[in-house]
């Protein structure tokens, strides 16, 4: 059983009694609770804005191995694949594609506008805390930075254990508030950054000129920083890197980015993205059933054999491969050299 709650069952016993009718058997999955029924739908919410969270952590991929939520005793379980079925048919009975459709609507039926408008407002306001210091996050929040910043420091440890970086040029597409592009330049890489938002490219260039002055000492050549999409990004460059960006792309459009990408790379690409699996998928869908409109654009699963073919295709061999996952968080980071 994969349980959704920290908390045991209340008459968990009862709750995964066989039943039998003749020679057929089938397992009962309840949700049960020590509330009133009307008093089960408002209860309902706090547990479904935690899974809105999910969905909505575009830059990394949030993954659920468990989430508790204090609302009395309410508990969530899926079960047996009676459960699963129950699940789907509710999920398909919801209609997150036509929030999706409206949300577009907005800009025209153009994905990149929808996520470049979302990025310079209530979007860069959102990830600019979570990618920060400060303590004015939530513990969702929380929980998505460690978890960014986990999957950035495995990408410092593959290029720390493959040589120096002095003279490297790297181009970091979509370099968000600077999270990688920083500590690149700090060990002295030739950094070319780009981010789709204007805000967030301006804010990476703020925290570098911060990090040079607490650590004293500015790398040779300074990294450059500028609001372009990926698709406009321009040049050759030693390594390529590409971090918590397809989240928010379909695979057709992802496939472009990874051609682009890869025509930009001399020698080495590194990506993330949040990888499909069935559990994650229900588990997104959950989390779209109550959207928050601060919190993402659209969320895309992308199953790792589709992006390791793009990337073959392109001539390049994936050589190294990480998972990070934490409770709110998930992203598979790929590196592929050119053959």
């Amino acid at each position: 059983m994969q349980c959704l709650h920290q908390k045991p069952f209340s008459n968990a016993a009862k709750a995964s009694r066989p039943c039998r009718a003749g020679n057929t058997s089938r397992r009962i999955v309840k949700c049960s609770a020590q509330q009133k029924p009307e008093q089960r739908v408002a209860n309902a919410v706090p547990l479904a804005a935690a899974l809105t969270t999910v969905a909505a952590s575009a830059q990394a991929s949030e993954l659920f191995n468990s989430a508790s939520v204090d609302a009395g005793t309410l508990t969530f379980a899926v079960g047996g694949g009676v459960a699963v079925a129950g699940l789907g048919a509710l999920l398909v009975a919801t209609d997150p594609q036509k929030r999706r459709s409206e949300q577009m609507a907005q800009t025209g039926g153009d994905e990149k506008e929808a996520v470049k408008s979302y990025f310079n407002t209530a979007g860069y306001e959102r990830w600019r805390k979570i990618y920060g210091e400060t303590d004015d996050v939530n513990k969702v929040q929380l929980d998505i930075r460690k978890g960014h910043a986990q999957t950035v420091e495995k990408v410092l440890k593959w290029v720390d254990e493959e040589g120096s970086l002095e003279g490297v040029t790297v181009c970091d597409a979509g370099c968000g508030t600077g999270s990688l592009a920083i500590p690149l330049a700090l060990r002295g890489a030739t950094v070319s950054a780009s981010d789709i938002s204007s805000a967030m490219a301006g804010e990476a260039e703020a925290r570098y000129q911060e990090a040079v002055k607490a650590a004293g000492k500015a790398p040779a050549i300074a990294p450059k920083f500028e609001a372009l999409d990926l698709e406009s990004v321009t040049g050759k460059y030693h390594t390529v890197t590409c971090l918590d960006v397809m989240i928010h792309y379909p695979q057709d459009r992802v496939d472009a980015m990874i051609s682009h990408l890869a025509s930009l790379s001399e020698k080495r690409l590194i990506i993330s993205f949040a990888p499909y699996t069935v559990s994650y998928a229900i588990l997104k869908r959950i989390g779209e059933l109550f959207p928050g409109p601060s919190k993402a654009t659209r969320a895309y699963l992308h199953a790792e054999s589709d992006v390791e073919a793009a990337l073959a295709r392109c001539g390049f061999k994936v050589v190294k491969r990480e998972m990070t996952a934490t409770s709110f968080y998930f992203s598979r980071l790929l590196e592929a050299v050119r053959e």
